[in-house]
């Protein structure tokens, strides 16, 4: 008779806050990446897994085209929101002016960023 192993459930209890803190630092060290985000003559180096998580526009673009550091151009997208977009994506919050709230977030639904794409509940007022 097989004799029933006990099983244990081992719980990182850090794990969360510990992701997060990595990916800050990696894309402040720019360690790793593996995907170039281009837009109004600037670039942005970036990860394809942080990507592909963040947005479901990034996961099928990356999917479809599998070279080992693409260069992503993105049309019709000003730096500045880049910039905040790869921030609220690595550390899952960003500010953003008011004047600029309504241009951001159309851009954040165009390339489908989980969080800000589908009427965002979380603008705070600071």
């Amino acid at each position: 008779m097989a004799h029933e192993q006990q099983q244990f459930f081992l719980k990182w209890n850090d794990f969360q806050s510990n992701m997060v803190s990595s990916f800050k630092h990696l894309r402040d060290e720019k360690s790793f990446t593996d995907v170039t985000l281009a837009c109004e003559g600037q670039t942005c180096k970036a990860h394809k897994m942080v990507l592909s998580a963040c947005s479901p526009y990034f996961k099928t673009l990356l999917e479809e085209n599998p070279s080992k550091h693409p260069i992503i151009i993105l049309k019709d997208v000003p730096f500045s929101h880049l910039q905040s977009i790869l921030e609220f994506m690595y550390a899952g919050e960003v500010n953003v002016s008011q004047e600029q709230l309504p241009a951001f977030l159309k851009t954040a639904e165009r390339l489908k960023v989980k969080g800000l794409a589908e009427a965002p509940q979380g603008i705070k007022r600071e």
